[in-house]
């Protein structure tokens, strides 16, 4: 039975989601059509250019992204606290990006004086938009229907573009960020669409990946230029991570993924090769330091990687987290905490 997205979607739990929604159409949403002989690649680029352009405007950040033939994976943090710090005017601004908003609000913008009820009116109004500037529905929503007319204006149709509304797993515990954000990056490959990492188009790994050889080859420069003129002074080259994708970390910084990007790019690469047979046997003996952390042994963690989904419903995590989140909304077990 469907559950209502207010019981799915406990912010007091957890602010990590993993969402999904799928393309209903013969079509498809990305990709090569073997009936009408169109390629539509291109709409990859509309998804993902979407995706950022929403993490700018709402207090949602991405994690990972995986953009898929007929389907797409996107892990999120809400972070409610910078959208309940925002002032009345920059969530104004915020909102008016996507939507027209309000004549009242639009006089209070023109810089019209009004008077004591109009302006608690327009604050009620301003605190609604502000709930929903961390609200995962309203950001689906916004990215659902952009990508649908725009998909119905090029194939010159109407109707339903998408399968239904999305649908959310929290993620309640580092187990379960680390195993879905690996499982979302791991999509193309899963899929035998493609060997490498570096190959899997349209995810947030291969941006993370590249992001990481252009700074490794700045390093790289600058340590050469230091060997060659030893007097002169080089500055320090800091660590640039993609800019619209949120930042891995570390446990302490609640506004950071709680992994160093170094870990996680190293347990992405042992996966990857768990993951394609002939590179399988080349990694066994080294295990990524990241998993015996979280005491996850290596036949499990490649099982979940894998079925992720299978494993979990609406929440993911370890038993005790699954036990204690469904206790909290008075049921008896969730999914996965057997």
């Amino acid at each position: 039975m469907a559950r209502a997205r207010e019981s799915l979607i406990d912010l007091d739990a957890t602010p990590y989601y993993h969402c999904i929604n799928r393309c209903i159409r013969r079509s498809y949403l990305c990709g090569d059509d073997k009936y009408s002989g169109n390629n539509f690649d291109h709409r990859r680029t509309w998804l993902v250019d979407r995706i950022k352009f929403l993490s700018t405007v709402f207090s949602i950040d991405i994690a990972a992204y995986a953009i898929m033939s007929n389907h797409y994976h996107l892990v999120l943090k809400v972070n409610r606290e910078e959208a309940l710090n925002l002032t009345n005017d920059e969530v104004i601004e915020r909102w008016y990006q996507l939507y027209h908003g309000c004549i009242l609000v639009d006089r209070y913008r023109s810089g019209e004086k009004l008077n004591a009820a109009y302006m608690f009116r327009i604050n009620e109004i301003v605190n609604e938009w502000r709930i929903r500037l961390y609200d995962i529905s309203w950001f689906m929503r916004s990215l659902n229907e952009f990508i649908a007319r725009k998909a119905n204006k090029e194939d010159n149709c109407t109707g339903k573009f998408w399968e239904g509304r999305f649908k959310s797993q929290a993620l309640l515990d580092e187990s379960a960020i680390l195993s879905c954000m690996m499982y979302v990056d791991l999509n193309p490959i899963r899929a035998k669409m493609v060997d490498s990492l570096l190959d899997s188009d349209f995810t947030s790994i291969q941006e993370r990946i590249k992001q990481y050889q252009s700074f490794k080859k700045q390093s790289n420069k600058k340590q050469s230029n230091k060997k060659k003129k030893p007097n002169e002074t080089s500055g320090f080259t800091v660590l640039q991570q993609p800019k619209l994708l949120l930042e891995f970390g570390c446990s302490i910084d609640k506004n950071t993924i709680p992994f160093t990007l170094f870990d996680y790019l190293e347990l992405a690469d042992f996966s990857s090769r768990l993951i394609v047979p002939n590179k399988r046997g080349s990694v066994l003996k080294t295990t990524p330091k990241i998993l015996a952390v979280l005491n996850i042994e290596v036949d499990s963690w490649l099982n979940t990687i894998q079925h992720f989904r299978r494993h979990y419903a609406n929440f993911a995590g370890s038993k005790s987290s699954l036990m204690k989140c469904a206790h909290s909304h008075n049921h008896s077990w969730y999914k996965g905490s057997a």
